[in-house]
């Protein structure tokens, strides 16, 4: 198939990525056949998905109004996939226009197009790394053009860790960026559970392994274990809608069918 403007010529549309399926659940257009055809299996055996990455994305804008309210200003979004509406820049610079935000993914996709819908704005850019280089990350010109590793900042894993197995040490993958954070800063993390629906649980890792991208879901107290040396905001770790609802109305009568952890804590 021929390459939309947006897309390098590097990209793998052979394989599907977790980022531009996570866009397709989304309702995005920055997706492949690849894409869509691990989607829609997906949501064939879960048909819930959508809703859950929806639940997901609403977590991820009320985290950041949050921060934003508690003094900070700059943000690091790891594996922050392709923007669409309500993405951080926009929620936080709609907060407080100072906001700076370095957007960080591994896919060629999600960064072209990141970079395309930030032509103009000078407080705001994304780089193409690998989320475990934690030094190339925090070393990339445009992260050190933006973020001042001196003050606070908002660190953002949002529907990322899952794709860290076990043998990859996640806690001591959030340890490393944890050190390289200067007290007050916070982290805002969600993270897939089998708790809630563990009847959902097997089909739905088994179809991301074959796809190569391995999906590790974890316990409540496994997502304790990733948020060690962070003090943890009220209400802790919770199903993804329960993580202060902008409303009583936005809380499902079942919410542990969202079957993610919502969770921001402070390094102090």
């Amino acid at each position: 198939m021929d390459l939309p403007n947006w897309a390098s010529d590097d990209v793998d549309i052979e394989h599907a990525s977790p980022a531009r399926v996570y866009d397709y659940y989304l309702g995005g257009s920055h997706n492949f056949t690849v894409d869509r055809q691990m989607a829609r299996q997906a949501i064939g055996l879960w048909p819930e998905l959508p809703l859950i990455m929806q639940a997901n994305r609403a977590f991820l804008r009320r985290s950041v109004r949050y921060l934003v309210a508690q003094g900070i200003t700059q943000f690091l979004d790891i594996g922050s996939g392709i923007p669409t509406e309500g993405s951080v820049h926009q929620v936080a610079q709609v907060a407080s226009p100072e906001c700076r935000v370095v957007y960080v993914d591994i896919d060629p996709v999600a960064v072209a197009h990141s970079r395309d819908i930030l032509t103009g704005n000078d407080r705001a850019d994304a780089i193409q790394a690998d989320m475990r280089d934690v030094a190339g990350v925090f070393d990339d010109p445009r992260t050190r053009r933006l973020l001042d590793l001196s003050q606070p900042i908002g660190l953002l894993m949002i529907a990322m860790l899952h794709f860290v197995t076990d043998e990859s040490d996640p806690a001591n993958f959030v340890a490393e960026y944890r050190k390289m954070l200067a007290p007050g800063s916070y982290i805002s993390l969600s993270h897939a559970t089998h708790e809630g629906r563990p009847d959902q649980a097997g089909s739905h890792t088994e179809l991301y392994r074959r796809a190569g991208a391995p999906l590790t879901m974890r316990s409540r107290a496994e997502v304790a274990e990733l948020l060690t040396g962070f003090d943890l905001v009220p209400p802790g770790i919770v199903f993804l809608p329960l993580w202060r609802p902008d409303s009583p109305a936005d809380v499902d009568d079942h919410p542990e069918r969202f079957t993610g952890f919502a969770a921001v804590g402070r390094y102090e």
